[in-house]
């Protein structure tokens, strides 16, 4: 029989790779390699409503145990993966298990970064990727007053404004001068730098920390650089993330910071395909190839590695977008604005309900939304159709964006 098709990884990209490999009339045998215990599942709520409110694990699954019957895919958990013997199409796992494969498609994500300072391991610091870590978290804020967040990126605000939600007192650690210095430019990351003080949250920005300390094994504070002593019952370090590519690497495909796939998700072996946050691919709306770590990308790009395992040859040209729930503000990005030249804010910023968008030699390239969802949406349809806007109509307020699409 063949080995079919088996994919390393176990959430967004794994599970849609599957699916739509099924749907698009791969007959062999799917298998899914996962190490984690939890059949895939969603990870935005784990920094959201997961630490808030009493939300069943079983709402969390991205696919019901009868669609992987229903569809024949085998999912096999608590499997990791060790090595991948190209020449002889195996997967083989630590314990020594193999799984012989006639394609291969590794969706194996990223992990957090680890905080390389002393006391980095006591007992209350933690990181947040994994339904496993988010019960963690869950369960020891039923005992905790302080919290001390190390990054003011997505995962550290979006945790951050729970645990503020919940009552405890928070304070945020980032070495940036702003907050969301990779995602927002400086007007937008001062909105939610308000944001957060208003809801009582302490922001130490542009702040180091030089050690995590404790007593008898567990956290009792934060020493930051500067001298300052922060308590803390619980430790949360969410300072970015890196590509799980070693296996990748190890087997001897091209890597640089991710797996190197092409627009039709192939890596530098023919028989195999990556997708998801641990691929780094040329986009049409970036200057150079980029890695994006969204459940967007995770699922637009496993479909088209779908599609290449199928046979359809579906090129992966679909406009980036991103979002993030802080307190009672929705932020939805579309685009990318790294190199934007021209800014235009359509809303009320005081209202909390406004977009800014940003425009690259006279083009519209992002645009950032607060609790304006059709902004986003037809933010989206603007981007792809790469239109060019005359700026005073685009701060018109009574004008309509929607007659700049194409016919």
């Amino acid at each position: 029989m063949s080995g079919g098709l088996v994919i390393v990884g176990g959430s967004y990209a794994a599970a849609q790779i599957a699916a739509s490999a099924r749907q698009g009339g791969w007959q062999d045998p799917i298998t899914i390699l996962s190490e984690e215990a939890d059949a895939p599942y969603q990870r935005p709520p784990l920094s959201k409503r997961y630490l808030t409110e009493d939300l069943a694990e079983t709402t969390l699954a991205l696919r019901s145990p009868a669609f992987y019957r229903d569809n024949a895919i085998a999912l096999e958990l608590g499997v990791r993966v060790a090595s991948i013997d190209r020449s002889r199409k195996l997967a083989i796992a630590e314990t020594g298990a193999i799984w012989p494969y006639e394609r291969l498609a590794l969706a194996t994500g990223a992990r957090p970064r680890e905080l390389p300072v002393e006391g980095a391991r006591l007992g209350g610091v933690v990181m947040l990727r994994t339904l496993a870590d988010a019960r963690s978290l869950k369960g020891s804020l039923a005992t905790t007053q302080s919290v001390v967040v190390i990054g003011g990126g997505f995962i550290g605000l979006e945790a951050a404004a729970s645990c503020a939600s919940l009552g405890k007192r928070v304070t945020v650690v980032e070495a940036q001068p702003r907050l969301m210095g990779r995602a927002l430019l400086p007007g937008m990351a001062q909105w939610f730098a308000d944001l957060h003080r208003r809801n009582g949250v302490r922001l130490a920005l542009g702040a180091t920390v030089k050690a995590i300390q404790g007593d008898q094994g567990k956290v009792k504070s934060v020493l930051l650089g500067s001298g300052e002593v922060l308590e803390a019952d619980v430790v949360l370090v969410g300072i970015g993330v890196q590509p799980n590519e070693e296996l990748a690497r190890d087997a001897g495909l091209e890597c640089a910071d991710g797996i190197v796939v092409d627009r039709f998700a192939r890596t530098s072996d023919p028989a195999i395909v990556a997708a998801g946050d641990c691929t780094r691919h040329p986009s049409p709306w970036a200057d150079a190839p980029v890695r994006l770590e969204s459940v967007q990308n995770a699922q637009d790009q496993a479909r088209i590695a779908a599609a290449t395992l199928t046979g359809k040859g579906l090129p992966y040209d679909a406009v980036p977008w991103f979002w993030s729930d802080q307190y009672d503000a929705k932020l939805q990005m579309a685009g990318l604005c790294a190199a934007q030249d021209e800014e235009v804010v359509r809303g009320s910023q005081e209202e909390g309900k406004f977009s800014v968008y940003y425009l690259r030699a006279g083009r519209l390239v992002a645009v950032h939304s607060i609790n304006r969802p059709a902004d986003h949406m037809l933010a989206r349809k603007l981007i792809a159709a790469r239109v060019e806007p005359d700026v005073e109509r685009l701060a018109d307020p009574g004008f309509d964006l929607k007659t700049l699409l194409p016919a």
